[in-house]
């Protein structure tokens, strides 16, 4: 009975612990990711004005989500955009990455730090360095790629100024930043793979293709839906790139959520329209979170059940 009394003590004890530990971060959790979503949610029923240095806020509704809706055309071409940016950059960036890893993981020690050192550089520079660079490598008179062009009877190409050859040049430029990212996370995923699975392929004599086909990238699915996951979500906030290289132009061609709501907060000074589309943008965001989430675990259910 006494034992009994003291065990249940100690357990008091230990969640009263775990609960004091976590609390701290939870509060943290809450004002620092919670909260500021509440207010983007309140900011976005209301309208802000400003009278002699203070803030007016009044409640108005739907009204900044129906003119969201209704009288925004360049919030739905930024949407457009960056659609067709997520589905190109992310698509080329996973077939690079993956065969990037590949080729440093097949290369020797000496190859494996050179090829690793070479494929990370994009991702080690600064954006604005990065924005400069490209501005200069991809100018319509004195750029390299029409200079180098020029040597085979082609160009001069407007890069960043046509409407027709803005979005692929950012996109191109995303692709260059982004794929040592994904070939880290694709070379992780293929160092963590059972390679006796590989040796009894050798001895099956499945030649390189056969094995790529049937082993890898089976054994790399887990690993590919969830960085394909990871990085549509984090293309859809991209800025940088397009603020430094077009600043959304010529016209709406490269035009891109983030930037819309940029403009409409700090250069309209719009805030209860600017936090409709931030609050639309989050959800759908986080709606797309969700999805991948949703079918990478039914993916491995299925896997588990068949198994």
């Amino acid at each position: 009975m006494r034992a009994s009394t003291t065990t249940k003590g100690l357990m008091r004890a230990n969640r009263l612990w775990v609960i004091g530990s976590l609390a701290p971060v939870v509060v943290l959790l809450v004002a620092l990711t919670i909260w500021p979503v509440i207010n983007v949610a309140i900011l976005s029923l209301s309208s802000l004005e400003w009278s002699d240095g203070k803030a007016d806020l009044s409640f108005v509704g739907l009204a900044n989500f129906i003119e969201l809706f209704t009288d925004q055309p360049v919030y739905w071409a930024g949407v457009r955009n960056n659609i067709i940016f997520a589905v190109a950059a992310v698509s080329c960036q996973m077939v690079l990455g993956f065969f990037m890893a590949l080729s440093v993981q097949r290369a020797s020690k000496i190859g494996r730090g050179v090829l690793t050192a070479i494929y990370l550089l994009p991702i080690v520079i600064p954006p604005i360095v990065i924005g400069a660079m490209w501005r200069l490598l991809l100018g319509s008179d004195f750029g390299i790629v029409n200079n180098i062009l020029g040597f085979i009877g082609l160009g001069p190409f407007d890069w960043l100024g046509s409407a027709r050859l803005a979005l692929p040049s950012v996109i191109a430029v995303d692709i260059w930043h982004w794929t040592p990212f994904v070939f880290l996370l694709m070379l992780t995923g293929l160092e963590s793979l059972d390679q006796e699975v590989f040796e009894a392929a050798r001895i099956d004599v499945l030649n390189g293709w056969q094995e790529l086909r049937h082993i890898t990238i089976p054994l790399m699915l887990p690993t590919i839906l969830i960085t394909v996951a990871f990085r549509l979500i984090l293309s859809f906030k991209v800025f940088d790139e397009v603020f430094l290289l077009t600043a959304g132009g010529p016209g709406t061609a490269t035009e891109v959520i983030n930037f819309s709501i940029y403009r409409v907060f700090f250069g309209q000074d719009n805030v209860g329209l600017g936090s409709a589309m931030s609050f639309l943008t989050l959800f759908s965001v986080a709606f797309i979170a969700i999805l991948a989430n949703a079918v990478v675990r039914r993916w491995r259910r299925n896997k588990e059940v068949h198994a």
